[in-house]
């Protein structure tokens, strides 16, 4: 069972840093601008943004293996479109629906474990589960960059084929059934379309800003439309009996701030690291390879310090660590301005991934306990797909509109030069913004009164577990304890 939903999970969220290394060789293959490749990474984001609440809730009113099995299969025949596509069109269009089949399986990995383990095994399942995950990150990027160095970027999609499989198999066998108890509640097919397509429009409109000038009729109605279908939403939400995201766990400060320190921090995390793979690449004649390991130490730190991290935010909150990891993260940002040229590992690009591993690792588990904690008990399971969802949509927006503040337009990836200047104008802005995620956190996280000696911590402990996975793992629903 936690083989399934490991691989399950795992290959969802590796596509995307697989396929940031892979841009480089994807844009010369389609002769593409950097608006195709913002599309190749942001397809995919927007639609698993769109959907991931659907996804859940999906699976808890027609069971959740059933859909994740769906969900699995559907991304499988999605990754063999994208692994075929002829243009870059194409590959935008089935990099969305491979997003659109990650949102059904994605919130059933963790929820299958929840409901299938008894409560004394499932901590255990869960640490399992997430230290599995974090084992399959690693190996990511250096598979990935691998297959494109080797044979084409092409085998990165086509490597999804026998793990669905597998996935599948696997989950028919041993994963049992489950469903939320009681009568059904309505799904918000209304809540998740305009979500959807208020994400579209938002998307579309910023992206063709950078090559058609923020005036231009077509951007401006796509703005226009993505906010009006944004207040729908707002409006559908507040006003349905069941929808699919309660606006009431907004009215704690410690969530809606936790939120916000969110799509700030990890805004301009998502748009900083689209950019470093290709820099690394174009610039410094990096093979995808290379590209690939030159970040292992990131995550080498992260399943290092983040449980450690996690436990300390336990006993003296999050308050400090919160301000602290997105001044590091921005400091790590900072130090990417200092490359160029050949790019020389151990003086330009280590310095940088070192402190910007520390200052996640620093960051990330607090941030998400935190929120998971703020929500009241019976809102827990949307507080964890909020959060999720929220560094989503922050990367979404990030991906869209960074190169476009930076210079980064059109053919520029191309030319050495002008991109090396453009990524410095990225780094700038994503440190000075994350940097502010940090201010914002000091000013507004509070850190809870402090535990007597011997009393349970104020974090559950599953939530401690699953912490250092951040928000690539899937959203956690609540499930009845003797379920």
């Amino acid at each position: 069972m936690i083989a399934a939903t490991v691989l399950g999970s795992g290959i969802a969220a590796l596509d995307a840093t697989v396929v940031g290394i892979a841009l480089p060789a994807i844009g010369r293959d389609f002769h593409a601008t950097v608006a195709s490749m913002q599309w190749v990474v942001d397809g995919y984001t927007l639609t698993l943004a769109g959907l991931l609440l659907l996804g859940g809730a999906l699976g808890d009113l027609h069971g959740r293996r059933k859909v994740f099995a769906i969900g699995t299969v559907w991304f499988a025949l999605a990754s063999l479109a994208c692994g075929l596509a002829p243009d870059a069109g194409f590959l935008i269009a089935a990099r969305a629906l491979q997003g659109a089949g990650a949102a059904l399986l994605t919130p059933g990995s963790l929820s299958i474990l929840q409901a299938s383990f008894a409560p004394n095994d499932r901590s255990r399942a869960i640490g399992a589960w997430s230290g599995l995950g974090g084992v399959a990150t690693a190996i990511g990027p250096f598979l990935g960059g691998w297959l494109i160095s080797a044979v084409s970027w092409r085998l990165i999609f086509f490597i999804n084929l026998p793990v669905a499989v597998a996935v599948i198999v696997i989950a028919v066998r041993h994963v049992p059934e489950s469903r939320a108890p009681g009568p059904a509640p309505p799904l918000d097919a209304a809540g998740a379309a305009t979500i959807s397509l208020a994400l579209a429009g938002l998307t579309y409109g910023l992206i063709s800003a950078s090559a058609d000038g923020w005036t231009s009729p077509r951007v401006l109605a796509s703005l226009l439309a993505g906010a009006a279908l944004f207040a729908a939403f707002i409006v559908i939400e507040a006003r349905g009996s069941h929808p699919m995201l309660p606006l009431g766990v907004f009215r704690s400060r410690q969530f809606s701030a936790a939120n916000a320190v969110t799509f700030v921090v990890y805004g301009a995390l998502g748009g900083a690291l689209f950019l470093v793979p290709v820099v690394l690449q174009e610039v410094c004649g990096y093979s995808p390879l290379e590209a690939g390991v030159a970040m292992l130490p990131l995550t080498a730190i992260m399943l290092a310090l983040s449980a450690r991290s996690a436990a300390l935010a336990s006993r003296i909150g999050p308050r400090l660590q919160m301000t602290v990891g997105p001044l590091l993260i921005g400091a790590g940002m900072l130090l990417f301005t200092r490359v160029h040229g050949n790019g020389d590992y151990l003086t330009q690009v280590l310095p940088a991934v070192l402190v910007l591993g520390l200052g996640l690792a620093a960051n990330v588990a607090p941030l998400t306990a935190t929120a998971l904690s703020a929500a009241p008990a019976e809102h827990s399971g949307i507080a964890s797909a909020v959060n999720n969802d929220v560094a989503r949509t922050a990367s979404l927006i990030a991906v869209a509109v960074l190169p476009a503040l930076a210079g980064i337009t059109g053919d520029v990836y191309l030319h050495p030069a002008a991109l090396t200047h453009g990524f410095h104008m990225a780094m700038l802005i994503s440190a000075v913004a994350v940097a502010a995620g940090g201010v914002l956190a000091f000013a507004t996280i509070r850190n809870p009164p402090r535990r007597p000696a011997g009393a349970p911590p104020a974090v559950d402990e599953d939530v401690l577990n699953c912490a250092h996975c951040a928000l690539d793992a899937p959203p956690l629903r609540t499930v009845p304890k003797d379920q």
